[in-house]
C-alpha cells in the first residue's frame, strides 16, 4: 500500500515552527517510504480563514523545499461533508442537540462539583419527538454530535505513544457541526482522510483524544482507520507555541537570515533521540526519520540552537549555491575567504567592504606607524603576499605573534579580526594595500 501522509493547516494565522515541524515530519514520513505527501487547507471556517494565509501556507512550504503531490481545500468539499453527515444521520450515529453555551457551562460547572468528568451528559438524546419540534418551533436550531459507541474501548497502536486505550463513556459526544450549518473539525476532516487515501496520520499530542474519537467516526462510515502517530508538542522559551508567536514564522526566519535548510535539519531531528547537527542533505536526514526516535517529552525550540545550526549550514554552503545572494563582484575566492565570519548571508556585504573599501581609519602610536611603513616597503606582490610579508617583518623587526599581525590587519582592514589575512590580502590587491598600509603609516 502506498504510503499517503497529509499537512492539514487552517488559514487563519501564519504557520510558526511547531506547525512546520509536523509539516516536515508527514514530508519525511512519505518521502522514506515513497508515498505521497498531500496539503490540505481545512478553511471550513469561512469568517476566519484568509486567503492571504493561504497563500502564505504555500509560499513557506516552498520555501522549505516541502512539495505537495497534491492538494485539496475543504470549502470545496462541503457536498462530501453532507453526503457523509446523511448517512451517518440515517444511521443513528448523529443527532441534534438544542442546548445553549450557557446552559452547557452550567452542566460542566455542575458536574465538577459532584465530582464527574465534565462530558456531555447526552440530555438531547432523552428528548422526544414533540419536545424536539416544540424547540425549533421557537426559533431554536440545533447542533449536531456524533454518538459515539459505548459497548467496547477504542483502542489503537500510536506510532510514537505505543498502545493506546480510551473509554467512550468518558468522552463527550462532540459537536460536529454548528447550529448554523458549518462543520467544526471532526468529521470533515475524518471524511477527507477517508477521500484523500490518508494511510498515515502524524499531529501533535493535542490530538489523541481526537483520534479516538475520529477512530469511531472511520468505523462508522464503514472504513478502516488509518495508522495514528502523536509527537509531543514544540515548546518556545516562554512555553506553549502559538500563531501569536510571529518571531517563529517563515517570514521572520526568512527575514533573520535563517536558511531553509537550518530550519529543516534542527525541525527534522527536535524532538528525537537523534542529535540536532547542521545536516543539509534531505537525503541524509531522511535516511535517518524513524518515529521509535521520538520521545515523550515537550521538545523545546531555541532561537540560540537554530542559529547555531544556521552558521553551520552556511559555513558548508557552495558559492554556486549564493552566488545570486552576494554583493556585486564577489566571487568563489571572496565567499571562500569570507564565508567562516558569517552568521547569516546578509552579512557578506559587510566583509567585502573589507575589500572594496572605505575601511575604518584606525590610530596608531608612533613606533607602530614606523612600523607600518616598513611593512608598505616590504610588501612584495606573489602568490603568497601575506605569508612573505609577516615573514619578513618577523626576522627584520623581531615581532611575534599579536605584535605581529594585529596592527597590520587593523591598517588593512581597520578591524581587529576577520577573514583569514592570507586570503583576504590577494582580494584586497597590491596597490590598495600598499596604500593602506602607507596612509596608517602617517596617521
Amino acid at each position: 500500500m502506498t504510503t499517503i501522509t497529509r499537512f492539514a493547516p487552517s488559514p487563519t494565522g501564519r504557520l510558526h515552527v511547531g506547525n512546520i515541524r509536523t509539516a516536515l515530519h508527514n514530508w519525511m514520513l512519505a518521502r522514506k517510504a515513497g508515498g505521497r505527501f498531500l496539503l490540505r487547507i481545512d478553511d471550513t471556517d469561512a469568517e476566519r480563514s484568509k486567503e492571504e494565509y493561504v497563500e502564505a501556507i504555500r509560499a513557506d512550504l516552498a520555501w522549505l523545499g516541502l512539495s505537495p503531490d497534491g492538494e485539496e481545500r475543504q470549502s470545496a468539499r462541503l457536498a462530501i461533508y453532507e453526503q457523509a453527515f446523511e448517512a451517518l444521520k440515517a444511521a443513528g450515529r448523529v443527532y441534534p442537540a438544542y442546548e445553549t453555551q450557557q446552559e452547557l457551562e452550567l452542566k460542566r460547572k455542575i458536574q465538577l462539583g459532584r465530582g464527574l468528568p465534565p462530558i456531555y451528559d447526552r440530555g438531547a438524546l432523552k428528548l422526544t419527538a414533540e419536545e424536539r419540534a416544540a424547540k425549533e418551533a421557537e426559533g431554536i436550531a440545533p447542533h449536531w454530535r456524533f454518538k459515539l459507541d459505548h459497548d467496547e474501548a477504542i483502542t489503537w497502536e500510536d506510532g510514537v505513544r505505543g498502545a493506546q486505550k480510551f473509554d467512550p463513556a468518558q468522552l463527550a459526544d462532540p459537536v460536529i457541526r454548528r447550529a448554523d450549518g458549518s462543520w467544526l473539525y471532526m468529521l470533515p476532516s475524518a471524511v477527507d482522510d477517508i477521500a484523500m487515501g490518508v494511510t498515515q496520520v502524524l499531529r501533535g499530542e493535542d490530538h489523541v483524544s481526537n483520534t479516538a474519537v475520529q477512530i469511531q467516526m472511520f468505523t462508522a462510515l464503514g472504513t478502516q482507520p488509518p495508522a495514528f502517530a502523536h509527537e509531543a508538542l514544540l515548546v518556545g522559551k516562554e512555553g506553549k507555541l502559538s500563531k501569536r508567536l510571529g518571531s517563529l514564522g517563515c517570514d521572520a526566519m526568512r527575514e533573520k537570515g535563517i536558511e531553509p535548510e537550518a530550519l529543516v535539519a534542527m525541525l527534522a531531528r527536535l524532538g528525537t533521540s537523534l542529535p540536532v547537527e547542521p545536516v543539509a542533505d534531505r537525503a541524509a536526514l531522511i535516511d535517518t526519520f524513524d518515529l521509535t526516535t521520538f520521545g515523550r517529552a515537550p521538545a523545546k525550540f531555541d532561537d540560540t540552537e537554530l542559529e547555531r545550526v544556521n552558521t553551520a549550514i552556511v559555513h558548508a554552503m557552495d558559492f554556486a549555491a549564493v552566488a545570486g545572494r552576494l554583493p556585486d563582484g564577489m566571487d568563489a575566492e571572496a565567499w571562500h575567504a569570507i564565508r567562516p565570519n558569517l552568521g547569516v548571508i546578509a552579512d557578506a556585504g559587510e566583509w567585502w567592504q573589507l575589500v572594496t573599501g572605505p575601511i575604518a581609519a584606525r590610530e596608531f602610536d608612533a613606533d607602530t606607524r614606523a612600523y607600518l611603513s616598513e611593512a608598505a616597503s616590504a610588501l612584495v606582490w606573489n602568490n603568497t603576499p601575506w605569508q612573505d610579508l609577516t615573514a619578513a617583518l618577523k626576522e627584520s623587526t623581531g615581532r611575534k605573534g599579536r605584535d605581529l599581525f594585529l596592527p597590520l590587519r587593523q591598517a588593512l582592514t581597520g578591524m581587529d579580526h576577520g577573514p583569514d589575512m592570507a586570503e583576504l590580502l590577494p582580494l584586497i590587491g597590491e596597490s590598495e594595500a600598499r596604500a593602506r598600509l602607507q596612509n596608517a603609516a602617517q596617521g
